[in-house]
């Protein structure tokens, strides 16, 4: 059954025109970017630089709210297309429906990761930084979409609290944008950027392991994002099946319900 549901929600994404969102972010990423590339700090930037730096604005700004306001978008329109109470007729539980939907999310943050990695290999054309390979540009488009898949993980919490709220992917949006502006801090600490989960998903990566002065804990980092994967799936299995709800409000009903007997 999950893996109908799976499909189902994958071909349903044709109709999400919100996805255009999430790749105009992924653009505006590298654009933020390029803007600060302008600053005269002393810098020089290559294609390495540019990379690194993509992947940390995606990371503390851009990403965990993108992939927030997305699915929690998908959730919020069964609702108000009124096709939740459709789907109530048929053997699938909203615990079900929740996990289908956040695999597809996992498939789309991938893609986000892909579609990131295209723009910033454009970019470097675009600004004519120096240093382009095929290997820097395959090794992008590998950590781009590990990172933004991790990034998931460590904002999945968040969007299964706010998938149990009517109306709350706005809020899960929020509670996303400050969630990853705290990267920003907790960078600065040695042991806090391993335990924190948004900065956790680079040091998975190895984000500038060629640097001595980098150091990642990979399983510490694995660690934290492993908790907040299983406190999402507490959330989701916490999640109330309104029609089994009412079915058994109903048979209480039935059972507390005094038969008159004779005419």
């Amino acid at each position: 059954m999950l893996l109908k549901i799976i499909r189902t929600e994958l071909w349903k994404l044709k109709r999400y025109y919100i996805l255009w969102a999430g790749v105009l972010l992924m653009l505006l990423s590298v654009i933020l970017t390029l803007f600060t590339s302008t600053a005269e700090d002393g810098m020089v930037w290559d294609f390495r630089i540019l990379i690194e730096q993509v992947i940390k604005n995606n990371t503390t700004t851009i990403f965990p709210m993108c992939i927030t306001l997305i699915a929690g978008y998908m959730i919020a329109r069964e609702e108000a297309d009124d096709t939740l109470k459709n789907m109530r007729t048929i053997p699938v539980s909203l615990k079900e429906l929740l996990l289908g939907k956040m695999v597809v999310c996992g498939i789309i943050s991938v893609f986000f990761g892909l579609v990131c990695a295209a723009f910033t290999v454009g970019a470097v054309f675009l600004a004519g930084f120096p240093g382009f390979s095929p290997g820097l540009a395959v090794g992008a488009f590998v950590q781009m979409a590990l990172n933004c898949l991790f990034l998931y993980l460590a904002v999945l919490p968040v969007i299964a609290v706010s998938a149990r709220m009517s109306g709350g992917h706005l809020f899960g949006v929020v509670a996303a944008f400050v969630y990853g502006y705290g990267g920003m801090f907790a960078s600065g600490s040695r042991t806090l950027s391993n335990i924190y989960p948004i900065t956790a998903s680079l040091g998975l990566i190895n984000y500038r392991g060629y640097d001595s002065g980098v150091e990642w804990n990979a399983p510490l980092c694995a660690a934290s994002l492993c908790v907040m994967t299983v406190l999402a799936a507490v959330v989701i299995g916490m999640s109330e099946d309104k029609r089994e709800e009412g079915a058994m409000v109903r048979k209480k009903k039935e059972k507390g319900r005094v038969v008159k007997k004779g005419w």
